[in-house]
């Protein structure tokens, strides 16, 4: 009885599943392309940034430092995450780091903005398009049925075939939100890394002065380097 009646749903047919697949990639594409904007808009020479970062700190120009940060902070996202947490610049280089270390939580959930679609989309969507091809599949066999196996078999074949075309589209729609998500991923990655430098940097320079150790009378010319 249940069988009968999904039957009868499924011949309603599958082009509804490719509308959807349509309307899925749509959602995609303006998610790749709002989050490469979102980037490309966010992008400053870490290393040229944490050398300048550090010449105001080791001239003890703190507010120098932070002004820096905030002029840096619309065109750099480590420069965002680090402006806020300056505040803790004279209390101790632990403070500095927890204090960075909450606004890059902060930071990542805005980075990550819009990629549980595409990961959710790159799962999942060759299946919808397989459960399209199924129900196309359905349609044709129940054709196949109804001409008692003769006659109208490239009706039949041609209805399989279009069938697979709902695969083809949820492969379509898929792969490239894949990519999108890993290399978006791949990028969070590499600002938190460049996040991590930048605050070693700063507290390893705090906790020379603590020592009162200046690394201009060493041999070593950059305590950790940049990104």
């Amino acid at each position: 009885m249940i069988v009968e009646k999904l039957l009868r749903v499924a011949l309603l047919g599958s082009s509804w599943v490719l509308y959807l697949m349509l309307a899925l990639s749509v959602f995609s594409i303006g998610a790749m392309l709002e989050r490469a904007v979102y980037f490309m808009r966010r992008n400053v020479d870490v290393d040229e940034l944490g050398d300048e970062l550090l010449k105001r700190l080791e001239k003890n120009d703190h507010e120098g430092a932070v002004k820096l940060l905030h002029e840096k902070s619309a065109r750099s996202i480590e420069a965002s995450v680090l402006a806020p947490a300056m505040t803790y610049i004279n209390a101790t280089p632990d403070a500095l780091e927890d204090a960075i270390t909450s606004e890059l939580v902060s930071a990542r959930q805005e980075m990550e903005r819009g990629t549980n679609m595409l990961g959710t989309l790159g799962n999942n969507a060759p299946f919808i398009g397989l459960f399209g091809t199924v129900i196309g599949v359905i349609i044709a066999f129940q054709q196949l049925s109804n001409t008692n196996g003769a006659g109208n078999m490239g009706n039949v074949m041609a209805g399989i075939a279009e069938a697979l075309v709902a695969t083809g589209v949820g492969l379509f729609v898929a792969i490239p939100a894949v990519v999108a998500y890993n290399v978006i991923q791949k990028r969070i990655g590499d600002i938190e890394g460049n996040v991590q430098a930048l605050t070693k940097r700063i507290t390893a320079h705090l906790k020379a002065v603590e020592s009162g150790w200046s690394r201009h009378t060493g041999t070593v010319h950059r305590l950790v380097s940049g990104a």
